[in-house]
């Protein structure tokens, strides 16, 4: 990835993301329909993460195709917060998110299980 891309912006690619390609004008009407955004501020957006290597636009009829995978957004995004908040440290945003709420044996067994996977 390139650029950081910002909430709003990610609002745009989570639509290609679920949907597939498709076009500016879908983008813009489901955005419409979920957080009540007008055409203009879609299309200024989609153009952002067009500038930023995160869009491909074709013709005809403005198709748009997200360039960058979900997980490559997710890993970035995780990454920089384990940087930013927990001074690197995977074990520490374990121990933060591990103690905000009692987990369930069914979620304990997941979680070993994911643990298990990275030995």
């Amino acid at each position: 990835m390139t650029e950081k891309l910002f909430d709003s912006e990610l609002k745009v690619m989570d639509v290609l993301w679920r949907e597939g390609d498709c076009t500016a004008k879908h983008i813009s009407d489901v955005l419409k329909e979920e957080v009540g955004w007008n055409m203009n501020t879609t299309y200024t957006l989609i153009k952002r993460c067009i500038s930023k290597g995160a869009i491909l636009r074709s013709e005809p009829n403005f198709l748009c195709q997200a360039l960058i995978p979900k997980e490559a957004v997710q890993e970035a995004e995780t990454n920089e917060l384990i940087n930013k908040i927990y001074d690197g440290s995977v074990d520490k945003l374990f121990a933060a998110l591990l103690g905000r709420k009692k987990l369930s044996p069914e979620q304990i067994k997941q979680l070993r299980e994911i643990i298990g996977e990275l030995e």
